[in-house]
């Protein structure tokens, strides 16, 4: 048979596995809560690290800097999407190869061990630099397993549903993170409200890693329960399975220019929207508006709650209006408010803090102003001041000047008398003078008007996330040819997920930190955005939902 034959094989298996088998209302809902369950399982596990950030910084990056600290934990998270592309070559080739099925009850494996090793692995302060290396090896082999997840989960219901209404269906999968995201934030409430502040700073936190065991049998019981898809087992009895699915991601006529669409005008654009209004905001109201931990993580677990039904909505909504409307609206939509939107949450979040850099800017000027956020100490004296007010959580401005000098509300401070050799005296000396000038840098608790802004604008943003992030699994499934399906999809998803996305925390945190504002690393995502909305508007067909390959 030539390949052209094995081509039309596999479409016609993938039409006749799709109107033989009509699965009944019974059927969907196992194949939905069974896919969605594993999912939402595997993104708690993924998020559970980035939720636990702090707790992770002190136990396996020791550093003597804390925004260093923050750096190394936010790339040990990096790591693991850096990972995520070679997870979804190996097991997009298995998912194409082997079936769709046993391919995800192998991710989901893999993800329950790697999580619960991370709250087994003993402290840097028992077992040195292995600790570290432990934890990027578990954060590795979480990444190659999340790189096979998604695409199994969502592929799996596409080819269960019928082609009308394969957005609703997939929009559960979708709806799957936002669960995963609050799962996380429920565990880590639930444990410190069960074992106290004391036990959860010695130990305590390590529990929602372990917990990922309980969450794991739950969802191999009733992953095994599922038959294979439809689909696949249509083409394996044709013999329209791809050789090397792999390869022929890039030799199908028309696939790399599919692939450049779904890497730089979906995955890009949805994944850093997503990791924006979920690790960014919660990141910027902990640390840059200091609130009070346990207040920002019930905050952001009811706008996880209050936001899963709008991806389903959208999703839907992609099955009458077509998959390009939303994800395009969503994008210029993001645009527009993602600035206004966090500069409503800070002003809610810490009002004395804003108030107070607006009455009482921070200047900074000095030969050689460069700060080094991966050093633990900074090289030049201006370096260092700049290093103590990032690690206050102050924002400041860098003017040019040959001395070096601190200005706070227009009133130099005696920097002549600052103690340079000596790091924590520097911290306290600092604290004193910014004290002075009206800046409350402890923790804070809002209160219930304020913490409604807050939840308002989580919401707003979970929102931006939904309208993109709905339509995105059928319009995949759509967009690729059965035969090299999980292949083709999970590639550039995982790429644009992994990098982009990944990535996001690491130099969002580290822009902020070079310019002193706590708000510049939105840049990140705006510029992202706005080139994704480009390749998006060009590349992606408008019109009803179709199969395009």
């Amino acid at each position: 048979m030539n390949g052209g034959a094995r081509m039309n094989g596999a479409a016609s298996a993938e039409a006749i596995g799709t109107q033989d088998h009509q699965p009944t209302a019974a059927d969907m809902r196992l194949i939905i809560v069974a896919s969605a369950a594993g999912t939402v399982f595997e993104w708690y596990d993924f998020f559970i690290y980035g939720t636990l950030a702090a707790s992770i910084g002190k136990s396996f990056f020791p550093s003597g800097s804390p925004t260093l600290q923050v750096l190394l934990v936010w790339a040990g998270f990096a790591v693991g999407f850096g990972f995520r592309p070679l997870g979804a070559v190996l097991f997009g080739f298995l998912g194409d190869r082997l079936g769709r099925k046993y391919t995800f009850l192998v991710t989901v494996m893999l993800m329950g061990m790697a999580t619960a090793g991370v709250g087994l692995t003993p402290s840097a302060a028992r077992i040195g630099m292995a600790a570290p290396v432990l934890i990027i090896g578990l954060r590795i082999i979480q990444g190659l397993a999340l790189g096979g997840e998604y695409g199994g989960a969502a592929i799996y219901v596409a080819e269960h549903a019928p082609a009308g209404r394969r957005g609703y269906y997939t929009g559960y999968i979708q709806a799957s993170v936002l669960s995963g995201f609050g799962l996380s934030l429920v565990s880590v409430l639930g444990c410190k409200a069960l074992l106290g502040e004391a036990v959860w700073a010695t130990w305590g936190w390590r529990v929602p890693f372990v917990l990922s065991l309980g969450l794991l049998a739950i969802s191999l019981w009733m992953r095994l329960k599922l038959a294979e898809s439809p689909v696949f087992k249509a083409m394996k009895a044709a013999g329209g399975l791809s050789a090397n699915p792999f390869k022929e991601s890039f030799t199908y006529p028309g696939n790399r220019r599919r692939i450049f669409v779904a890497l730089f005008g979906l995955a890009a654009g949805m994944t850093v929207i997503s990791y924006t209004s979920m690790f960014s905001a919660l990141s910027f109201l902990k640390l840059a508006m200091r609130l009070q931990d346990a207040r920002a993580e019930i905050i952001a677990a009811i706008a996880a709650v209050l936001g899963v039904g709008p991806f389903v909505w959208f999703a839907a909504l992609s099955d009458r209006i077509g998959r390009k409307k939303p994800i395009i609206i969503g994008y210029i939509l993001t645009l527009i408010v993602l600035f206004p939107v966090f500069w409503m949450i800070g002003d809610a979040a810490n009002p004395g803090l804003a108030a107070a850099s607006a009455r009482a800017p921070i200047v900074v000027s000095g030969p050689d102003c460069r700060y080094s956020p991966f050093a633990s100490e900074q090289a030049t004296p201006c370096g260092k001041l700049l290093g103590d007010l990032t690690a206050a959580g102050a924002a400041y401005h860098i003017a040019a000047g040959s001395d070096v000098a601190l200005s706070i509300g227009g009133k130099p401070q005696a920097i002549a008398a600052y103690k340079w050799a000596d790091k924590p005296a520097r911290a306290k000396q600092l604290q004193g003078w910014l004290s002075t000038a009206g800046y409350d840098l402890a923790k804070v608790t809002p209160s219930l008007a304020q913490s409604m802004v807050i939840l308002a604008g989580m919401l707003i943003l979970l929102g931006l996330f939904a309208v993109t992030y709905g339509p995105l699994a059928a319009l995949l499934t759509e967009m690729f040819p059965a035969r090299i399906r999980y292949s083709s999809m999970s590639i550039p998803y995982h790429v644009g997920t992994g990098y982009f996305g990944g990535f996001l925390p690491l130099i969002a945190s580290y822009i902020a930190a070079r310019t002193g504002d706590p708000y510049a690393g939105l840049w990140y995502t705006w510029v992202v955005v706005a080139a994704a909305l480009v390749v998006a508007w060009f590349g992606l067909p408008g019109g009803p939902p179709r199969d395009d390959a």
